[in-house]
C-alpha cells in the first residue's frame, strides 16, 4: 500500500511580543497622544490589520480621559502576499465628514509607509484641519519613507509579522501575541 500524501505543516509562529507587553505599550502610547488630540477628534484606522489595535488604543485614550470619534479607511498593499505590491487599493473612504476637524490615523505597522502616506492624502485632501499618525509598529526599511508616524509603539525586527491584528493571506490575525513567521 502506497503512503498516503502528506500534508504540510504550517509554519508556526514565533513570539516576539506577548500579548501583556502590547498591552502596556498601548496604554503608553494613549498618555502621549491625549494631550494632542480631543473628544471632536476622529481616530481613522486602516482596516483590515489596524482594527485590533484601533479597539484597543481608543479604550486607552477613553481611560487617559480622551473620547474620540471613530472611522475608518479601507486601504490594502499586499493582498495575500508576504510584499507589497507597491500600490494601494482604497475599498472604502471615510464615512464621516472630517473638514475642520483633527485626525489620528492609525494604522497596525508601518512597513513601506505606502498606506500611511495615502490616508495622510486623503484626510489631507477631505479638509482635515490636522493629521496626526500612530502606528503599532515601525519595521525598519533601507530608504527614507514619509510621512514619518508621529507616534510608534514598537520598533519591529524586520521579519514577517502576525498576530495582533496582522496576517498572513487573511489567516493568524487573532493571536494575542505579535509573532513572526518567517
Amino acid at each position: 500500500m502506497a503512503d498516503a500524501p502528506q500534508t504540510p505543516t504550517p509554519q508556526t509562529p514565533t513570539v516576539l511580543l506577548p500579548e501583556v507587553e502590547i498591552q502596556r505599550i498601548v496604554a503608553g502610547l494613549a498618555e502621549r497622544i491625549a494631550p494632542h488630540v480631543d473628544d471632536e477628534t476622529v481616530a481613522a484606522v486602516l482596516l483590515t490589520g489596524g482594527l485590533w489595535f484601533a479597539a484597543d488604543l481608543t479604550r486607552a485614550l477613553s481611560r487617559a480621559g480622551r473620547n474620540v470619534r471613530f472611522d475608518a479607511l479601507w486601504l490594502a498593499s499586499y493582498g495575500d502576499d508576504k510584499q507589497s505590491r507597491g500600490k494601494i487599493d482604497v475599498y472604502a473612504n471615510f464615512q464621516r465628514p472630517i473638514a475642520g476637524k483633527t485626525v489620528l490615523i492609525v494604522d497596525d505597522v508601518f512597513d513601506t509607509g505606502l498606506s500611511l502616506a495615502e490616508a495622510v492624502r486623503i484626510a489631507t485632501e477631505a479638509g482635515a484641519a490636522k493629521v496626526l499618525t500612530v502606528v503599532f509598529a515601525k519595521k525598519p526599511w533601507p530608504l527614507p519613507r514619509a510621512p514619518e508616524p508621529d507616534f510608534v509603539g514598537w520598533d519591529a525586527p524586520n521579519r514577517f509579522l502576525v498576530g495582533y491584528g496582522l496576517d498572513h493571506a487573511g489567516g493568524l490575525r487573532g493571536l494575542p501575541d505579535v509573532c513572526a513567521l518567517d
